[in-house]
């Protein structure tokens, strides 16, 4: 998971400050050089880090911070503010200019996710923008490119220009006639990529950009690739003029270190990030989210936007309903489930939650255990699902056999409901509504 070492250092850091009640400039520059070694061993590019640590410093030994009262937390709050403007400061939402259809040209290496990114990033738009997108074939020379995103935008459920092998710029301006007259307001331009920048690829993403004039160019980044990601990041930048940049695969056991130092390189804000194969795994770029997330402080905001997005508003309220009667059964515990399944990952939902983000440490969330938990009560009689208490031991026994698991497994799973169902009775606040959020979710 993206940013659990860097997570972990910075938060052992931060508790010897807070630890004491007071603090000395000395004090401040040691856990400042613990801050400096923890980002290196992120990946963020060295002058970054020496003018992030710098400007953390000079705050930091203030006499508003060491004077105070609580003088770790005033540094803990310095270092999130710093790694928020280090980021970009606030969120930068898509620009589709005044030029209809907008064009959106995707830019990349090979390898980075380009193809997928932008089937996710149109259905993302379609979704949340009411945008009606066409994606655009240009990518001419990787086998099977066309295809595959052809593929991607019939699962997104998006129509697919594409003109062959032809010169991709010519691919490019018909795809925008296209889009005019079946009335597309967005086309997102797929490119060529290679295994590593050439001045063919650069050249010819330069032509198409002068062609088309898009709104974005957006640069598709590989988080796992680390300070590569921040030189390549530099040099389409010094090509073409990126509007923002996309970053991939931040799910993935990566340092970090170029959410860190992609922004500060280019000058470009950080507006998307892919968090999973799946295409409706993107995100919007939230400085101020990401770094309450690095600093282990989680990401509620985004949380409970994901379970607004996820639960239904009818259920939410029947859930409710049942909750302050004490009528919720196994049905509406593997509901629950399954709804949270489809909220995403659930190692990085952990992470969201406030503490949890450095204390993962080698927990392994078995996503299998969804499935075993599935079949345990749907081998369970309608009876038995909403009347758990009568599962005695040749119940249990039967219903282990009949969901391929164990007796153990049965019981912790009952163990779970029980423990769920207590913990959601008191957001209920015993019988009073209001208790939940907007969709059902106790926060």
């Amino acid at each position: 998971m993206a940013f659990e070492g860097i997570t972990s250092k910075l938060q052992t850091v931060f508790k010897k400050l807070t630890g004491r009640g007071r603090l000395s400039e000395k004090d401040v520059k040691e856990a400042m050089r613990e801050v400096k070694l923890a980002l290196l061993e992120a990946d963020v590019n060295f002058l970054v880090v020496k003018d992030f640590i710098a400007k953390v410093t000079a705050r930091a030994v203030g006499s508003d911070v060491l004077e105070s009262l609580t003088p770790g937390q005033q540094i803990i709050k310095v270092v999130n503010e710093e790694l928020t403007a280090l980021m970009g400061g606030s969120q930068a939402k898509p620009d589709f200019g005044s030029v209809k259809p907008a064009v959106i040209l995707m830019a990349g290496l090979q390898g980075a996710g380009k193809t997928t990114m932008c089937g996710k990033l149109a259905m993302y738009l379609k979704k949340h923008y009411g945008k009606s997108p066409l994606l655009v074939a240009c990518d001419i020379y990787r086998p099977a490119a066309i295809e595959q995103l052809q593929i991607v935008g019939g699962k997104a459920e998006v129509p697919v220009f594409e003109a062959g092998r032809q010169d991709p710029v010519k691919t490019a301006k018909a795809a925008i006639a296209h889009a005019q007259r079946h009335f597309h307001d967005v086309v997102i331009v797929d490119t060529a990529g290679r295994l590593h920048i050439d001045n063919e690829m650069m050249d010819e993403l330069a032509r198409i950009a002068k062609a088309i004039k898009p709104a974005e160019i957006l640069l598709v980044v590989d988080a796992m690739t680390g300070q590569d990601a921040v030189n390549v990041a530099k040099t389409f930048h010094e090509t073409v003029p990126l509007t923002g940049v996309v970053l991939t695969k931040l799910d993935g056991d990566t340092r970090g270190g170029a959410a860190l130092s992609v922004r500060a390189v280019t000058g470009r804000p950080i507006k998307f990030a892919g968090i999973g194969e799946k295409l409706t795994d993107i995100e919007p770029f939230h400085p101020d989210r990401m770094a309450s997330r690095i600093l282990g402080m989680g990401d509620m905001l985004t949380l409970i936007e994901k379970a607004q997005q996820t639960f239904d508003d009818k259920k939410a309220a029947e859930l409710e309903k049942k909750m302050r009667t004490d009528a919720f059964t196994l049905e509406d515990f593997l509901e629950q489930m399954e709804q949270m399944g489809n909220m995403g990952n659930m190692e990085e939902l952990l992470a969201m939650f406030p503490g949890a983000g450095g204390k993962m440490g080698n927990l392994q969330i078995d996503e299998g255990q969804m499935k075993r938990s599935k079949a345990i009560i749907q081998s369970m009689t309608l009876r038995e699902r909403r009347k758990p208490e009568i599962l005695n031991a040749s119940r249990r026994k039967r219903i282990a056999r009949g969901s391929g698991t164990t007796v153990q497994e049965v019981n912790r799973l009952l163990n779970q409901f029980e423990a769920s169902r207590k913990m959601m009775k008191q957001f209920s606040g015993r019988g009073r509504p209001g208790k939940f959020g907007k969709r059902g979710f106790p926060f």
